[in-house]
């Protein structure tokens, strides 16, 4: 399996008889995987989705929008209780581009990404039921 380090995103394989959650990046000995969100910019956003071999859910937020900060401590809870996904946020203020690459359109918006395909996304503010809810839809349609 392939994991891109949350901390310098150099790409680490993980044998299939290791727990991804344990292993160090080889460049930067940082744990490569994190259950907290990763912040993806310009020069990281893409990498980090096309390398991934773990589905990923991506954030496109902004700080102005009232619910994009009502969501963020549930996108945050949720993380943390999904070792199996890979969580990422794109603040579409400051990285305006990869947003219109995105097509994104309402904020916030939640993209599920695997092996560097959009599965789905969804569009407003979720409360915790609702977004764990989606993500399981979304696994599903991986089987």
């Amino acid at each position: 399996m392939n994991i891109v380090c949350s901390t310098c995103f150099t790409t680490n394989r993980i044998p299939d008889n290791k727990d991804h959650s344990q292993a160090k990046c080889g460049k930067c000995q940082n744990a490569v995987y994190c259950a907290s969100p990763t912040e993806l910019g310009n020069n990281t956003f893409y990498p980090f989705i096309e390398r991934n071999d773990l589905p990923i859910i991506v954030d496109f937020w902004a700080a102005w929008c009232g619910p994009c900060q009502n969501m963020a401590a549930i996108f945050n809870k949720v993380a943390q209780s999904s070792p199996t996904l890979l969580f990422a946020k794109v603040n579409t203020e400051k990285i305006q581009q990869i947003a219109s690459e995105a097509n994104i359109r309402s904020l916030p918006t939640l993209v599920f990404f695997h092996q560097s395909q959009e599965v789905d996304r969804i569009s407003g503010g979720l409360n915790e039921a609702q977004m764990k809810q989606w993500l399981m839809q979304c696994v599903q349609k991986l089987s």
